[in-house]
């Protein structure tokens, strides 16, 4: 069964969300809530992450959190673990309350972690249970616009993405929030690649770079062949050519199997069809490209050297993403 790559590494900024088991409730009476911040809290000076907002709704809850410690694994063991101990005491119940993981995704800070703050402290509204953010009493909003603060929300960073002046920043930010509630902009979770980084084309590369060699060939891994597709087959082609020294028309002949290399790895790094590699190697078949994919890593088995090469390449490939 396929499951989610948990992405780690210090200072990290991650959107978490989890949802009830059947899209039940996880919250059945207000201490519920409050018992739930104090895990938050707890978890903060347990492992040292930053909470930067939050929203909990009745069956599921949104984070905007950064790791320095690179452990959102540990933080998010400890908060889902600890309050479903809690609601299956209180409540006399047992089994999951949870439905599956935690889905965490990993933020661009610089592009995406204003846009997504206004997204999560607007869910209430667009959920209908108030009309005005700063009516929910269960999110980090009060924090950003009013006196009332809560010590574990860190609103530093993204207020001062507004504004350097305290004052100016809040009352900014609340205009910010609440023109969005009538224009309804789009989600910038529509944006995610691989179902868990949201950020653009060189972030991505980053993120990919700071993964275990090798990580990505594991077949139970979601997303696999996405998070893999994150080249161009002109950029394969190029680092192909610059590795080998040949030329790029050199790559499309089948002189010294580079041809078949390039297919293998244009296979497994792009997200290309079958078809559309065959063109791209002057009109192959589609069942040709597939049988050249196959029959290579066939003899990847056997032959040393052309382990050794595609060795490199990847390794290449791999330093380039960072």
């Amino acid at each position: 069964m396929a499951r989610p790559l948990r992405i780690e590494y210090e200072g990290a900024f991650y959107h978490v969300t989890s949802r009830g088991n059947d899209r039940k409730r996880i919250y059945f009476t207000d201490s519920d809530y409050y018992k739930f911040r104090s895990y938050l809290k707890e978890a903060q000076q347990k492992y040292g992450y930053v909470l930067h907002c939050y929203v909990l709704m009745p069956n599921h809850y949104h984070l905007l959190l950064e790791t320095p410690h690179a452990n959102v694994s540990k933080v998010m063991h400890y908060m889902n673990g600890s309050y479903t101990n809690y609601i299956n005491k209180k409540h006399r119940r047992s089994g999951h309350l949870f439905q599956g993981r935690y889905k965490a995704i990993v933020v661009d800070r610089d592009n995406y972690l204003l846009e997504l703050s206004r997204y999560l402290h607007l869910n209430p509204v667009r959920a209908r249970l108030v009309t005005n953010p700063i009516d929910y009493v269960h999110s980090s909003y009060k924090s950003y616009v009013s006196k009332s603060k809560e010590n574990f929300v860190s609103c530093n960073l993204i207020l001062q993405m507004i504004s350097k002046d305290r004052k100016k920043a809040e009352q900014w930010y609340a205009d910010f929030v609440e023109q969005a509630i009538q224009e309804e902009p789009q989600s910038p979770l529509k944006h995610v690649y691989g179902g868990m980084i949201l950020g653009g084309r060189q972030f991505i590369k980053g993120v990919l770079g700071k993964l275990e060699e090798d990580i990505l060939s594991r077949e139970e891994i979601s997303y696999r062949r996405e998070l893999k597709g994150v080249w161009r087959s002109d950029e394969v082609i190029d680092i192909i050519a610059s590795h080998l020294r040949v030329s790029r028309q050199e790559v499309f002949r089948n002189k010294g199997g580079h041809r078949k290399i390039a297919i293998y790895l244009i296979k497994e790094y792009t997200w290309m069809t079958n078809r559309e590699i065959g063109e791209l190697f002057g009109n192959m078949s589609y069942s040709a490209v597939s049988k050249t994919h196959q029959r290579l890593k066939v003899e990847l088995t056997k032959n040393k050297s052309l382990q050794k090469r595609l060795g490199e390449l990847t390794r290449v490939m791999s330093n380039v993403k960072g």
